[in-house]
């Protein structure tokens, strides 16, 4: 079938149209080419197809400095122009606005404002992942392929900090050495890197139980120059993978960078944003819409290891930050005190059950990809703040979050600005000022 492609989705896929005006999502595709596609699933209401051919390249495709491309599944959207992605994106979340928020093209007009991004589309990574595969009774590690069932071996990423771009293949070889003389139950290993303190962690995921410690330590410390090793222990179901503790294996113990002012210590298992400079948009953009003075109180909810509390505690009289992961909250703790602020309550647990007691002036939300509970939307709702900001990471729930919020008459939606987190992929960022309505 000969398709051209009109947009990018919500996902690695381009968007087609049949003659007929059938959806086809299509593999491979990039906004602007024709291409000769394959149908692999031909539902009732669209379809899924894979570039055999590109027939006409769009004249938005470039050459990226990563040769898999359309393989390994961290830049699925590698091959188009930085401008182009950047659009696409805008258009992404207009029509999520639009379709799932129910907003009217002239409201979404108003709200959206233009797209948030730092100079780097490339090297901007503080974090890779890699995961393990046996083959033919060989031991090594990769990345993951965009074919779930695949892991691509790499000796290098462009999307990675380039400051320690030599990393990736130390450890994939120190760990492929050992991985073949003894079965170190390996289940992903992470790396963090920071070009501002110089920090790099290696952390290996493994369940409980015996391990090799002081050969581990030894052989990755003779490979790299890792200012940390841990072994992060779990246990629980393969799908309920639970955090059963930290150990060091050498050095510190912990990943350290700063952000904007602030310098954040963070173990291994605590979630922090891949792209650091593009975190401080973020966090210019929460204050911009908070607008927090001296005198008032501040919430922020499912809050981290305090990204956003701490520039929100420097500039409120108290701040209650709540967060459910216990790793995090541990880390938040040890950064409130590297920040000497002492104006924070932290609360471990459930954002909806454990919501503050104490009213707020303002409140700042960065929820996980599933967006907010009804029931958190209402008791945000019942504050007395004057201003909500509203982190997503994901189009779609936001929009269903902002419609709830205006049908429930509290809130009304005064700016969306998107941010490009993560270049060469689909994801984007998004804040949103709330205003009391």
């Amino acid at each position: 079938m000969r398709l051209t492609i009109d947009t990018m989705t919500y996902g690695p896929d381009g968007l087609a149209r049949t003659d007929e005006g059938k959806a086809v999502f299509v593999s491979g595709g990039l906004i602007g080419d024709t291409v000769e596609a394959r149908i692999t699933d031909d539902g009732p209401s669209f379809s899924r197809a894979v570039v055999e051919e590109v027939l006409e390249p769009s004249a938005d495709r470039v050459q990226a400095p990563c040769p898999f491309i359309g393989i390994c599944g961290g830049c699925p959207w590698g091959g188009l122009s930085h401008e182009s992605q950047l659009a696409a994106k805008e258009e992404n979340l207009r029509s999520a606005l639009t379709r799932i928020g129910k907003f009217s093209p002239e409201e979404v007009a108003e709200l959206m404002r233009p797209i948030r991004h730092t100079k780097e589309p490339w090297g901007y990574r503080n974090k890779v992942e890699l995961a393990p595969v046996r083959e033919g009774g060989r031991f090594r590690l990769g990345m993951h392929g965009r074919d779930a069932s695949q892991v691509i071996k790499v000796d290098s990423c462009p999307l990675f900090d380039k400051k320690h771009a030599k990393a990736i293949k130390a450890v994939t070889g120190a760990l492929g050495f050992l991985g073949n003389s003894r079965d170190l139950e390996l289940e992903r290993v992470g790396i963090r890197s920071s070009r501002r303190t110089g920090a790099l962690e290696i952390a290996l995921w493994t369940p409980t139980g015996a391990f090799p410690r002081a050969q581990v330590s030894r052989v990755l410390s003779d490979a790299v120059r890792a200012t940390s090793v841990v072994r992060v222990m779990s246990k629980g179901e393969k799908r309920a993978r639970r955090v059963a503790g930290v150990e060091a294996l050498a050095g510190e113990g912990s990943w350290t960078e700063k952000v904007s002012e602030e310098n954040m210590r963070l173990s291994a298992p605590s979630f922090f944003q891949v792209n650091t400079k593009a975190a401080e948009i973020l966090i210019d953009l929460v204050m911009e819409a908070l607008d927090p003075q001296p005198d008032e109180f501040g919430i922020d909810l499912y809050c981290g290891a305090g990204t956003f509390t701490l520039p929100l505690a420097r500039r409120c009289d108290f701040v209650s930050a709540v967060e459910s992961y216990g790793p995090a909250v541990r880390d938040l703790r040890r950064n409130l005190d590297i920040a000497n602020l002492t104006n924070v309550d932290v609360i471990g647990g459930d954002a909806v059950r454990e919501f503050p007691d104490e009213d707020a002036d303002v409140l700042v939300v960065d929820p996980p990809r599933a967006g907010l509970a009804p029931e958190a939307i209402r008791l945000i709702a019942s504050t007395s703040a004057h201003d909500v900001a509203y982190v997503s990471c994901d189009p779609a729930t936001l929009a269903r979050d902002l419609r709830r919020f205006v049908d429930e008459g509290t809130f009304r939606p005064v700016w969306a600005t998107p941010v490009d987190l993560f270049p060469q992929t689909f994801h984007c960022e998004t804040v949103v000022r709330l205003a009391r309505a």
